[in-house]
């Protein structure tokens, strides 16, 4: 009997170094990491509901806005990498936003200016937007609007979730499909008020019959995160023409 198993055991080694030894050559992806729910980064996401209805707006029109794109703890793609550690990181460098998309944003009615977070004025430690808040006010910003990216893969049936890796040789005639979310909120500077949000998803699909380069596989990636950055822009004005009727016009008519 405890030849048999020896025996099995050698044969399951055996097919395991074989494993190895196959996949040891083939490329492989990992996944982009993941996004961060945005309203769970404010200063005091406990706060009752009287403390939260007590917030008050104090932006003023036109207003100035600093634009940040936050991201989980540690968060890196094929091509680009975050700053920051804590509870977020932010990506400073832009892969797939188009900056026709960003002049739509500054173009915006009652927008004053509009730009990217400076690496600059940003703390290593980021906890809370308190941190982003800080450094908007340095370049005199009224409003802040956050974004981010949650990107997921499915080959076939199976999902793939931020960081995992995918052995590109497993691609074979399989239809890969990127879905990305991305999510925007707009905050007062001064208060942290929250005047409104924004959301929009994207699904890129691609047939391969063998993909033996990472670069592939991420340029679907990066074609997926530019469509939802590009369609979360629309919403992102919808929401602001919003944010404008309701809070500036009040202010126009004090």
């Amino acid at each position: 009997m405890k030849g048999k198993v020896l025996e099995g055991s050698s044969r399951n080694l055996f097919l395991g170094f074989v494993l190895i030894a196959l996949c040891s050559g083939c490329a492989s992806y990992v996944t982009p990491g993941g996004g961060v729910e945005i309203a769970q980064l404010t200063t005091s996401p406990d706060r009752n509901i009287n403390e939260l209805m007590a917030i008050e707006p104090a932006a003023q029109f036109p207003a100035s806005m600093v634009i940040a794109r936050v991201q989980a703890p540690g968060y890196k793609n094929h091509r680009n990498e975050s700053f920051g550690e804590g509870r977020f990181s932010v990506v400073t460098s832009h892969d797939v936003e188009q900056e026709t998309d960003y002049q739509r944003i500054a173009s915006m009615p009652m927008v004053k200016t509009a730009g990217p977070i400076n690496r600059m004025l940003l703390p290593t430690q980021l906890d809370t937007i308190q941190s982003l808040r800080t450094a908007a006010a340095r370049l005199r910003a009224d409003i802040l609007l956050l974004y981010t990216f949650d990107t997921t893969f499915h080959v076939g049936a199976q999902q793939f979730r931020p960081l995992n890796v995918i052995a590109l040789g497993f691609l074979s005639n399989k239809e890969v499909t990127v879905s990305t979310t991305a999510s925007a909120a707009f905050f007062d500077v001064r208060t942290e008020f929250l005047y409104g949000l924004a959301e929009a998803t994207a699904r890129e699909s691609q047939h391969s019959s063998m993909w033996g380069s990472s670069d592939v596989v991420d340029d679907l990636r990066v074609a997926t995160e530019g469509q939802a950055f590009h369609l979360l822009t629309t919403e992102i004005e919808k929401t602001w023409n919003g944010i404008v009727q309701t809070h500036a016009t009040h202010k126009i008519n004090q």
